[in-house]
């Protein structure tokens, strides 16, 4: 396996500048959708109240307050948690062609974010769920085929860390990232394969939402996408800087010692 800490990975090129203006507009739009999801964005039927209410000037015996206002980045973060897996799955497959070591770091940053995407789908889906069904938790399709996907990226983590050769870690690693990428269209389509009624189809060419929650929803996507390639960039030229610290160090120590 390539040692990247000898070799010339470009930093610094376009794609490393645009890792912060991406990070500024992903924070922006996301803040954006918080502030329309809250302001703009019409009630929709959900979870029970007692007798009726006036809510946006209509009297309606549901609300949705937060369950509703949750499903503006409960749906972003999961599509931005497959989308950064999908990458995972790229880069594993990459490094099983060249076996460079810059794309197992690259394969591993990205099960990072997607650790991080997953717990937050996980956290706002079940207090949707709470909030639209009544219960913390339901063997329902779509959640149960996202907990095996959530308990795949811990067990990425925990593979890695059981194996000491690097070159032994970042082939089981490859070839587990493309076992757990299978579970991610499985996930994405399982509302369509197996019809469920509960858990709503969103993603779909009719998917009945007005301007104004699709605007929050846009927002908030594009938002975390934009984040994650931020976070992903910054990321990756951290690792690949402080390798090449630990080769000047290294050079120095055998330069002091002889």
């Amino acid at each position: 396996m390539e040692d990247m800490r000898k070799s010339k990975h470009p930093i610094g090129g376009l794609a490393d500048k645009l890792a912060l203006p991406a990070l500024t507009l992903g924070t922006v739009l996301t803040a954006l959708a918080f502030l329309l999801a809250f302001t703009v964005a019409s009630p929709v039927m959900g979870a029970k109240v007692n007798g009726v209410e006036l809510i946006g000037d209509e009297m309606i015996g549901n609300q949705i307050l937060l369950s509703q206002k949750i499903f503006y980045f409960h749906m972003p973060v999961a599509v931005t948690s497959m989308v950064v897996l999908a990458g995972t799955a790229f880069f594993a497959i990459r490094f099983l062609m060249t076996r460079d070591a810059l794309y197992d770091l690259k394969a591993k940053i990205c099960t990072e974010l997607a650790l991080v995407f997953v717990i937050c789908t996980m956290i706002t889906g079940d207090l949707w769920t709470r909030f639209e069904w009544g219960v913390w938790w339901t063997w329902e399709p779509r959640l149960t085929t996202y907990l095996i996907l959530t308990l795949m990226v811990i067990a990425y983590f925990i593979l890695r860390a059981a194996v000491d050769e690097p070159e032994r870690r970042a082939t089981f690693a490859s070839v587990f990232s493309i076992i757990m990428f299978i579970d991610v269209p499985i996930s994405f389509m399982i509302t369509r394969l197996i019809p469920s009624s509960v858990h709503p189809v969103i993603l779909r060419t009719d998917s009945g939402l007005s301007p104004d929650m699709l605007a929050p929803m846009l927002c908030a996507l594009f938002g975390f996408s934009l984040i994650s390639y931020g976070l992903y960039r910054f990321r990756t030229r951290t690792e690949i800087i402080g390798q090449r610290v630990d080769v000047l160090k290294e050079a120095l120590d055998n330069k002091l010692g002889n």
